[in-house]
């Protein structure tokens, strides 16, 4: 994976900041995915980390405490509409993978989706959820005016797929 993981060009701020991805934890027998917009990739502790955040309110939320392993999958531009979607409703309430037509990929450790173009694969070394005290009050009011503050999951980036 090391030699992969150096070739990745691709540029971070348009991936997550723009195009968005698709966080995805559990097993084949249970899994969930959403739609993220707020990551980094980076290094940390002498190891290449993916950081990704989580509200405890969505239904992902249980699948990232409850697995060490989770994905980060990124895909072409054709598949906005289902990310959108998949950021908008819920697993609890149907399965939105199949609803979108989406076809999971079981990995080893892990699961994407076939129709991912490149994928992290990330095995949870810290999480910690986010201090209110410690954000700015401009943050505050934007993303947080219901007080749900997000998880910080932090991953070391075990493999990466490209397709």
């Amino acid at each position: 994976m090391q030699n992969k993981i150096y070739q990745f060009s691709e540029n971070i701020f348009k991936i997550v900041g723009k195009d968005s991805a698709l966080l995805t934890a559990g097993t084949p027998s249970g899994f969930n995915t959403m739609t993220i917009g707020w990551a980094t990739i980076g290094v940390l502790w002498g190891r290449n980390v993916l950081i990704c955040f989580v509200r405890p309110s969505r239904y992902t939320f249980q699948f990232m405490e409850n697995t060490d392993v989770f994905t980060v999958s990124f895909f072409d531009e054709i598949y906005n509409n289902k990310l959108v979607y998949l950021g908008s409703h819920s697993g609890r309430d149907e399965d939105k993978v199949k609803k979108c037509n989406l076809t999971p990929e079981y990995l080893a450790q892990g699961i994407t989706f076939d129709e991912a173009r490149m994928a992290f694969v990330c095995k949870k070394i810290y999480c910690q959820d986010l201090e209110q005290e410690l954000i700015a009050e401009k943050i505050k009011v934007r993303y947080y005016p219901q007080g749900d503050y997000h998880r910080m999951y932090i991953g070391e980036i075990i493999d990466y797929l490209e397709k």
